[in-house]
């Protein structure tokens, strides 16, 4: 905690305004709820919440694990979300927000607002949109705008030409892709910016499930490319979203240096 919060959160106590209870409780670095320990000094520590992947968990768990984040922290996010489960959540948490193309339910309060700039998803096919969707709807709730560059894969080249002056003015790019995975590499070669490549299980028969995407984008010929899993949405939203704040950072460190 830094030393204004903790400074801050004492006077709330010495005034009444916070329970010695609930102040330890805010201190505490994690919360143990029998079947998870939430982490809830991991934004002290990383700058970003504690993430919950929804897959292989009840709708009890996940509604106890989302309801936790939620008190606790400025934005609650869980990954590879049903919608059955999803509707669980939002019985108890109507003000929670399921989006289901790409899986994620989440909660934002309505004054955050998002960094300076913007993160471009530039997504190959309409098969690869809930990959797609996972890394967009992941960097918006981690604090950065995002412009959606769909269906533009590299047998119909013109259609990204035609989106290059939104792509190149992005701080971070991100390109889902499947079938052989020369999106990525297409795009390493035009911008500036640093470009993470989402491999997806679509493909026929070789493909083998997405290792042949990720094997091409790894060998990728254009310099800046980095690879995250196959299918891996949630990792390459995040990734992005950190170099966006440490790019807002270091912009604010500028100005307050003149």
């Amino acid at each position: 905690m830094k030393s204004e919060d903790l400074t801050r959160l004492l006077l709330q106590v010495a005034q009444g305004e916070v329970s010695v209870e609930a102040a330890v409780r805010s201190l505490s670095p994690s919360a143990d709820l029998g079947f998870a320990k939430v982490d809830l000094h991991r934004p002290r520590r990383t700058g970003f919440p504690e993430v919950i992947y929804g897959e292989g968990k009840t709708q009890e768990q996940l509604k106890t694990l989302f309801l936790k984040l939620r008190e606790s922290q400025t934005v609650a996010l869980a990954t590879r979300v049903s919608r059955e489960k999803a509707e669980a959540v939002l019985t108890a948490c109507p003000e929670a927000e399921y989006l289901e193309t790409a899986g994620i339910l989440r909660w934002i309060p309505k004054d955050v607002g998002y960094r300076p700039g913007y993160i471009a998803v530039v997504c190959a096919g309409t098969s690869d949109l809930p990959v797609a969707e996972e890394a967009a709807a992941t960097a918006e709730t981690l604090g950065s705008r995002v412009e959606r560059i769909y269906d533009v894969g590299v047998s119909g080249l013109h259609r990204l030409i035609d989106q290059m002056d939104v792509i190149r003015q992005a701080q971070t790019v991100i390109v889902v892709a499947g079938m052989e995975g020369a999106l990525a590499s297409v795009v390493g070669g035009l911008v500036d910016s640093p470009v993470i490549a989402v491999p997806t299980s679509v493909g026929y028969g070789a493909h083998l499930g997405g290792l042949s995407t990720l094997l091409s984008m790894l060998n990728s010929c254009a310099a800046g490319v980095a690879v995250v899993n196959i299918d891996n949405g949630f990792g390459a939203g995040h990734f992005a979203a950190r170099i966006h704040q440490t790019q807002h950072w270091a912009t604010l460190e500028e100005e307050a240096a003149k």
